[in-house]
């Protein structure tokens, strides 16, 4: 019996952290964004122009070496993708930044119409991509690049299970755990934490103060924005093994903002709760149901049923720790101050 449960475990746990780490990137990001006061909505925009600026990236080195004869080159092959996934969150981040700061736009509408945006221009470029290639189906393999994004560290199969559970993961993988409990450190300990979370709870008394509003908020608004575009990043290139199909990212984005309610705005704890989301997100895999495809898409709601009950909870017991920032959603009118 422990060695069935123990076996299902080394099989389970690695999938849960995989399917988690685009989670905790997206997370992060969010509450970052989230404590300078803006909701932003079009995280799951921002995750697939992320994930497609790689692509774009990795697609148009991989066709420069086969025309020029030229052999891999270990460092570009990563850092175009990644700068060209960071430009492109950026990109978003400024559009959302400009509409919701500078014009005071409607910040639900705006993110709203960024994710529309995002997914868009993802599917756009990525069917042109396609094209491009001649593919027969409907995606794009960019295998070289994969190689060298879900490299494992070379000792963790030496190790057992230690290093199955805790090794075994690309290097992404670690820069998110990295992110989040800096993010959480950053938030909690230093002075420009607590400006960032003056100006998520009261703007106007944070400008009172001599804090620069609108630049916390831009800054904010834009780093956000390219830690969750890192998260489709890693989903195409290592989990998806450098496969790019349209629409394939599915409701991440959207579970990666449920991921910021459940963990109450804490960074470090979604590090955990990302592990927790991703085994419930492919739990129904796990579970023998037959051929009832109904009980498969209620497993399926495990993750959003799970952030409601805590929700609920965090609201009744109305600790002040336990809410949102009070200027969350809400323009800054320095005028109205």
């Amino acid at each position: 019996m422990l060695t069935s449960i123990g076996a299902f475990l080394l099989q389970f746990l690695p999938r849960a952290v995989a399917q988690g780490i685009p989670l905790l990137f997206g997370s992060t990001g969010e509450t970052i964004t989230e404590k300078a006061g803006h909701l932003n909505l079009g995280i799951p925009g921002i995750m697939y122009v992320g994930g497609m600026g790689g692509v774009i990236g990795a697609f148009l080195y991989e066709q420069s070496l086969r025309t020029s004869g030229k052999p891999v080159n270990a460092f570009l092959i990563i850092v175009i993708p990644l700068v060209c996934s960071l430009l492109g969150s950026l990109f978003m981040g400024m559009i959302y930044s400009f509409l919701t700061i500078s014009l005071r736009a409607n910040q639900n509408v705006a993110g709203l119409a960024l994710t529309t945006f995002g997914i868009g221009f993802g599917n756009f470029f990525g069917g042109s991509l396609i094209k491009l290639t001649g593919s027969e189906v409907p995606s794009i393999a960019l295998s070289t690049t994969s190689q060298y994004f879900s490299k494992k560290l070379p000792f963790a199969a030496n190790l057992g299970w230690f290093g199955t559970i805790f090794l075994s993961y690309s290097f992404l993988a670690y820069v998110a755990i990295i992110i989040a409990f800096g993010t959480s450190y950053v938030l909690m300990h230093t002075r420009v934490g607590l400006n960032l979370r003056a100006v998520g709870e009261s703007p106007a008394t944070a400008d009172a103060a001599g804090i620069d509003v609108n630049r916390y908020k831009y800054i904010a608004t834009c780093l956000g924005s390219m830690i969750a575009g890192l998260g489709g990043l890693y989903y195409v290139m290592d989990y998806a093994c450098g496969v790019w199909s349209n629409d394939a990212f599915g409701d991440r984005g959207w579970l990666a903002i449920a991921l910021v309610i459940f963990t109450v705005w804490r960074p470090n704890i979604s590090v955990f709760a990302s592990i927790l989301f991703g085994g419930l997100y492919i739990l129904y895999l796990y579970i023998p149901t037959g051929m009832n495809l109904s009980l498969k898409e209620l497993y399926k709601m495990l993750p959003y049923i799970v952030t409601l009950v805590v929700l609920i909870i965090s609201s009744m017991k109305k600790k002040r720790e336990n809410q949102p920032p009070e200027g969350l959603g809400i323009p800054y009118f320095r005028e109205e101050r």
